[in-house]
């Protein structure tokens, strides 16, 4: 099949492979360029199969940090089944600090199922979706707020039409240590890695690990622990990869669900937003959810900003300029399985 893309995988290798992916894509500089994406594939046996990858927004980097820090450490570690690590998917927004592709604009989180002779993003995404998400039996996809959201840590997952694939995902979520966790509902045809990742007859495991543009030691632990303990709960390693030591027994889990409009609070101009409420906090409909000041009306008095419903305070904007459009802060709504 045609991907748009180079490589040198042998999906049938035993052993240690690694490389690049290499997309050739002429720019001013050097008209046979190639955009190159590094990878790392251990197989010993036949268990389960892993594909772990992140920087599929570049200015997220708890799981770009860690999955490089992976990558060394499984070269010399004996496994059971397989793992692949791709720990910068988006290389030209990773290296451009950017959310999306400077070379396309692409964001690659909404380009599934992709293209294979489209734009740098679209031959990405449709790789992922068509050679390599069919070739796994778990996809976990790392991202965070990035940098111009604060994010409360949390694992997140699609609602499954199949029961027991649903089942298999929710334990593995589970599993995975997070005291917050969202089920999306974006539907089969949805273009992001978790829908990908369904159509492809994965599981699909994503979350939001960090945010900021920035890494603390708090959201690498969390980042870390979360990877192990997939790893350990597959059946590919017997202890800790990243982390000194996991606890026996996971956090309990709260479900969340983001769906309606009405859960966040958006700027309709230009203007300074003060957050009152911190990451974590329940809160009702009508609590003061922070303050929004005009810097070119000074005479003018902050507006109070009430959420419209309640539930669990997940994100909230980190740049306190702020433009009509803007998401200011959200909400989560609590819900069962």
């Amino acid at each position: 099949m045609h991907t748009g893309i180079v490589h040198s995988i042998d999906f049938e290798a035993g052993g240690v492979q690694s490389g690049f992916l290499a997309i050739p894509y002429s720019v001013d500089r050097s008209p046979y360029y190639q955009i190159r994406i590094p990878w790392l594939r251990v197989r010993n046996g036949e268990g389960p199969s892993l594909l772990l990858m992140a920087g599929n927004h570049g200015d997220e980097y708890e799981g770009e940090l860690q999955l490089a820090r992976l990558m060394r450490r499984l070269k010399t570690l004996d496994i059971s089944g397989t793992v692949t690590v791709l720990p910068i998917i988006n290389q030209p927004a990773v290296m451009a600090a950017r959310r999306c592709s400077p070379f396309d604009g692409g964001n690659l989180n909404r380009a599934f199922p992709g293209n294979p002779a489209g734009t740098p993003t679209e031959r990405i995404a449709h790789f992922l979706e068509h050679e390599l998400f069919p070739r796994h039996d778990v996809v976990l996809d790392l991202h965070s707020g990035g940098t111009s959201m604060a994010h409360l840590p949390c694992t997140l997952i699609e609602r499954q039409a199949d029961p027991a694939r649903f089942e298999r995902t929710l334990d593995l979520m589970r599993q995975m240590g997070a005291a917050h966790a969202f089920i999306a509902d974006n539907g089969p045809a949805a273009p992001t890695s978790m829908g990908a990742a369904g159509r492809a007859g994965a599981v699909g495991l994503s979350g939001e690990f960090g945010g900021g543009g920035t890494v603390t030691p708090d959201s690498m632990a969390f980042t870390a622990g979360a990877i192990d303990r997939l790893l350990v709960a597959l059946g590919i390693v017997s202890a800790p990869v990243l982390s000194a030591s996991l606890d026996e027994t996971p956090t309990p889990l709260q479900l969340l669900s983001l769906s309606r409009h009405s859960q966040g609070i958006y700027a309709t101009r230009r203007g300074w937003f003060e957050p009152a409420a911190r990451l974590g906090d329940r809160v009702a409909a009508g609590d003061l959810a922070g303050w929004y000041h005009d810097l070119e009306r000074i005479d003018a008095p902050e507006e109070a900003l009430h959420f419209a419903e309640g539930g669990i305070v997940i994100s909230h904007r980190l740049h306190c300029d702020s433009q009509s459009g803007d998401c200011l802060i959200q909400v989560a709504e609590p819900i069962e399985a």
